[in-house]
Formats: C-alpha cells, sequence, structure tokens
C-alpha cells in the first residue's frame, strides 16, 4: 500500500487521490487455478445488447468450471470474475480484504490518458459507494434516514399518486406504449427528486440531463468517440457543466437553509468536523441518481417481460394479493438489473481456490450469482413462491448493500399493483431495445399492450 492509500486511512481524502491506477494489460501474477478461457468477452457492452439472454449460458458455464475467472482487458490490466452465489457473498462480507477505495464500481477506469470528463470522472469516484471503513460507515448512517421503513412508507402514499398518473397518460396513448418511455424511467425519477428535496419545477430539469447522459453515452459506444462533432462535443460539456451547477447551487441553498430532505443532509454532514469537499459534495447527490435511477428502471420493464413469458405465475398473482412481497423478490432475482460491482485486494489472498496477488480486481456477477443452482434451484425458472427469493444478491450485500433497496422494492409493488388492477391483460409484445451496457441490463424500449 502507498503513501497516499496509508493516508486515506487516517483521514477522509477524495478517492481521486487514492485510488490504485489501472496498468496496461498483464498475465496475472498467480495462475489461473481453473482451466477456461472466457466464453465471451465480458468486457464488451454489445455482447449483452446483441444476445438479449443476460450471457446466462456463459455465466453457467463460468460457474461450473471456473467460479474465479481470469479475464483478460484490453485497456486494463484483467480481472478476476466471480460467479458462484457463495464466492460473491464472500468478497461483499469481507471489505477489508477486497476494497471499494482502492477500485470499485467499474471494472476499469481507464488509462490515465483515456480522455474523459473530469467532473463526471471525478464524481463518479468520490462518492460513498467508493469508500472504506471508517468513513462509508459514518457517512451512510447519515443518509439512512431518508431510506428507514417509516420515510418508505410516508414517501410509497406519493408513489402510488405517480403511478396512476403515469398509468392514466399510458391509456391515453395507448393500446399499444413503449413502458421504458412512458413508465419506467419517468417513475425513479420522481421518486428520487422527491427523496433528495428537488422542487417540482425543477424535475423536467434532472429528467432531461439523465436521458442526455444515457443518449451521449450510448452514441459514443456505438459511433466512437472519433465520429463526435465539435458541436456535439460542446453541446455535451454544456450539459454536463448546467447539471453540475444545479446540483451546486441547490446544496449551497440547503446549506444556508436545510429541509427535511435528503440534498440537506448531504450538504450539512461533517466528517471529522469538516463538511465534504466540492468533489464529494458533487459525487453524493449524483451517486443517489445514478443508482437509483438505472436499476429500477430496469427492474419495472424487466418485470413487464418475465410476467408475459410466465403467464401462470402472473395468473397465481393475480389470484393472491399476499404474493406481491415475494414476487417483487423473485423478480429483481431474475433481471439482476446491476450486472457487476468491482472490489480490489488490499493483500495476498485465495478465494475459491484461486491464489490473487495485492490490488488484483475482482468483478463480482450478481446475474451469476442470482442464477446460481446451488442456491437457487432450477434458477431460470420465474417462481414468484420462490422459498428463498429475498436471499438474491442484486443488491449487493454485506456493508455495501444498497441502501436505497427499500425503496426500489416499494416502487416495483406500488407499480405492479396498480399495472394489473388497471390493465390486467397487459403485455409486452416481443418487441423491445438493449442498450450496450456490460454494467446494467439496460432495457432502452420495451413495447406493451395494455389489452384496453
Amino acid at each position: 500500500m502507498d503513501k497516499r492509500q496509508t493516508e486515506a486511512l487516517m483521514t477522509l481524502q477524495n478517492v481521486t487521490d487514492t485510488y490504485q491506477v489501472d496498468t496496461p494489460p498483464r498475465p496475472p501474477s498467480f495462475p489461473p487455478a481453473y482451466d477456461l478461457a472466457p466464453p465471451v468477452d465480458l468486457t464488451d457492452p454489445s455482447v449483452f445488447s446483441s444476445r438479449g439472454d443476460y450471457t446466462h449460458d456463459a455465466f453457467a458455464e463460468m460457474r461450473e468450471k471456473a467460479p474465479v475467472m481470469w479475464h483478460p482487458e484490453q485497456v486494463g490490466a484483467g480481472f478476476w470474475a466471480v460467479t458462484s452465489y457463495d464466492l460473491v457473498k464472500q468478497v461483499e462480507l469481507d471489505p477489508i480484504t477486497y476494497s471499494s477505495q482502492r477500485g470499485g464500481i467499474l471494472m476499469t477506469y481507464g488509462q490515465e490518458d483515456t480522455p474523459r470528463h473530469p467532473l463526471l470522472h471525478s464524481s463518479s469516484l468520490n462518492s460513498l459507494i467508493n469508500l472504506d471503513r471508517p468513513y462509508h460507515t459514518t457517512l451512510r448512517m447519515e443518509h439512512m434516514q431518508f431510506f428507514r421503513p417509516g420515510f418508505v412508507a410516508e414517501l410509497k402514499k406519493r408513489v402510488d399518486v405517480q403511478v396512476n398518473e403515469l398509468l392514466d397518460k399510458m391509456e391515453q396513448q395507448g393500446p399499444i406504449v413503449d413502458m421504458v418511455e412512458t413508465f419506467s424511467a419517468e417513475l425513479p425519477l420522481f421518486t428520487l427528486c422527491e427523496i433528495l428535496g428537488v422542487p417540482a419545477e425543477d424535475r423536467p430539469k434532472l429528467v432531461h440531463w439523465m436521458h442526455f447522459l444515457e443518449n451521449s453515452q450510448y452514441q459514443a459506444q456505438q459511433e466512437g468517440l472519433g465520429n463526435v462533432t465539435p458541436e456535439q462535443m460542446m453541446e455535451f460539456m454544456g450539459e454536463i457543466q448546467a447539471m453540475f451547477d444545479y446540483g451546486r447551487y441547490m446544496l449551497a441553498k440547503r446549506r444556508e437553509n436545510p429541509q427535511n430532505d435528503l440534498l440537506s443532509a448531504i450538504a450539512n454532514v461533517e466528517i471529522d468536523g469538516k463538511p465534504l469537499s466540492p468533489e464529494f459534495l458533487d459525487g453524493s447527490w449524483l451517486l443517489i441518481v445514478f443508482a437509483g435511477n438505472d436499476t429500477t428502471r430496469n427492474s419495472l420493464s424487466g418485470t413487464m417481460r418475465l410476467l408475459t413469458q410466465f403467464p401462470d405465475q402472473k395468473a397465481k398473482l393475480m389470484a393472491n394479493e399476499e404474493l406481491f412481497p415475494n414476487f417483487v423478490h423473485e423478480s429483481i432475482r431474475m433481471v439482476s438489473p446491476v450486472t457487476y460491482m468491482r472490489r480490489t485486494t488490499t493483500t495476498e489472498t485465495e478465494l475459491g481456490g484461486q491464489k490473487m496477488a495485492e490490488g488484483d480486481k475482482v468483478v463480482m456477477y450478481y446475474a451469476a450469482a442470482n442464477r446460481d443452482p446451488a442456491k437457487f434451484p432450477n434458477p431460470n425458472q420465474y417462481d414468484i413462491t420462490r422459498d428463498n427469493a429475498k436471499e438474491h444478491l442484486a443488491f449487493g450485500h454485506g456493508p455495501h448493500v444498497c441502501l436505497g433497496q427499500r425503496v426500489a422494492n416499494m416502487q416495483l409493488d406500488s407499480a405492479y399493483r396498480n399495472i394489473l388492477r388497471r390493465f390486467p391483460d397487459i403485455k409486452w409484445t416481443g418487441e423491445q431495445s438493449l442498450a450496450p451496457s456490460n454494467f446494467v441490463h439496460a432495457i432502452s424500449s420495451l413495447m406493451v399492450d395494455l389489452g384496453t
């Protein structure tokens, strides 16, 4: 561990000052214990969007033949891909050995000379999710009051109203509509704005920026950065700056006049008697938006697909509303909206019979763990009565378990209680689009027939 990483244990420093810099491709320090080359290139976003099946066949082969498999990278050192339920859980429960602060979330941050927007890069690293103890725990507790059962129960009342307003609009546009555009992309942003305390008149701005970022990301992946015009680059830079300016403006307002919302908690928190750095302030509020938007949106859309593919389960649910809580857990297990999360080893260690060196990257595949037959018998069967559906790892596990899981579960419950009540014959038409992403199961379009 170098000097800057040692200092990070003594005071809260920006993660951009302490993380392990990516190195060029290299073989692993210890030879792979399992003899398996990657069945698919897990670094290639198009692998996930083109196949449409979440590479479950490849994950099954990896779980069986190499539950800890070395995967090379073109722009990074390579990583250990972990696919079994028990081993993913083991990594999650050992944050001392498997660090988020040395390198978490994405499998690579890119080389030092990789073109990237400085504000987006900084905010993606300087946030709660990339901290280790003790500061991860301290900052997490400051957020907790907005995710406790009582707060979520009150929030659900407002979510129920918004759900029905969105369904009204769907009905007006129907009977065939894009569920992502008309519903799944709208509900999570409404809910997040309610938690953060974004005024109603400002919410269209946030919706615009989220859609703009997604479209820019997909365009860059499909066309390549070299094909981006100067005009597009200027527009991108302007929109990003406007988004950060807005966040800083709102956080300054909440420091002057705190409210009962998460923006106020972020603006006024002190760690070791000091307020958060500007970089952490940028990252803290954007983390809530990014983490809560994609995941819930894709769970909402993916669940509609499941109910259409498994009509017997839909019939069971409509016949017995007591199944709704377990239906939510099983739906999230099957969809697995976040494909993976990364950690970085802080010492030489062993996992599942595989020796690893200090500084190795470890990527936990939740989508694979949630289909592990050793944990979930007949894992590809959507079964809303599954006894252990609640034990899925889609929200992670241990100290880094998703802070917003209650909110995500609540939105899925509210959405489908109302959808099935109003449109009992609703179904997916079979038409969908998956955006190129190896990080989230990115359903960019899902056409549904309301059956009205």
